[in-house]
């Protein structure tokens, strides 16, 4: 069993994988991992794959160092199964690199949009023959929402739950359809703009804030909220192959 760590900007996952298949998936505080020995205490697990968008203190990283398996922390320099073009790979967030490779396994042969609706919305593109052209990033929902409050006098905190209408009809509602469907609108502007260089252009939505939108291209739209843990998962098999290789 491989047991997957991603730690973002607000919480940290844990999942422990048999093959392809998630078994165990667990959150857990991205600055303590505090649910880590009761993971590794119900399974089996081979070996262990780290990704993190934040600094790991030295009490964590030695809790890491003595897991009784081997544990790969996934950097720039870490081979992976399709080839990083970003000018700076490594400022690139690592979960945007293995949305990418799950992305592009699942694409078969087609270009594939990954949209990351996290802390941030994150964009990234990954062309037919496997190569990363790299990607944009933008505030997320609830960034959006904490800015207008923080950087204007008058506008009150909103929350994203509540009526959304087409036009808003006080300054809650309008806050709320404005970072809502402005969401929506920049998604799918995205999604047109790249559609008319690809016509054949997957595109994967995943990420923690439940984005929904209204689009006539549904239908190529693949949700899967695990897609960055799959890619994290299937770095480490590649890793595993090609030293078994060696």
């Amino acid at each position: 069993m491989n047991l997957i760590i991603d730690i973002g900007n607000t919480t940290a996952k844990l999942a422990v994988f048999r093959g392809t298949e998630i078994v165990e998936l667990t959150h857990c505080s991205n600055r303590s991992l505090d649910g880590l020995a009761t993971v590794c205490d119900r399974h089996a697990i081979r070996r262990g794959i780290l990704s993190t968008v934040v600094e790991i203190d030295n009490e964590v990283r030695n809790r890491l160092d003595a897991l009784p398996f081997p544990m790969t922390e996934l950097t720039h320099k870490t081979p992976v199964p399709i080839v990083n073009l970003y000018d700076t790979p490594q400022t690139l967030g690592m979960d945007r690199l293995a949305a990418v490779v799950e992305a592009h396994e699942r694409a078969s042969g087609k270009e594939a949009l990954v949209i990351d609706a996290g802390t941030c919305i994150t964009y990234d593109f990954v062309d037919a023959d496997g190569n990363y052209r790299g990607g944009n990033i933008s505030p997320g929902m609830r960034l959006r929402f904490e800015a207008l409050h923080a950087f204007t006098d008058r506008l009150p905190r909103v929350s994203p739950e509540g009526e959304t209408p087409a036009i808003g009809h006080s300054t809650e509602t309008a806050i709320r359809a404005g970072v809502v469907q402005g969401i929506s609108y920049e998604i799918n502007g995205y999604i047109s703009a790249l559609r008319q260089k690809y016509p054949h252009l997957l595109v994967f939505l995943t990420g923690g804030d439940g984005i929904s939108f209204d689009t006539n291209l549904k239908s190529i739209i693949f949700a899967d909220s695990f897609l960055v843990l799959k890619g994290l998962n299937r770095i480490l098999n590649y890793n595993d192959s090609i030293q078994t290789t060696d």
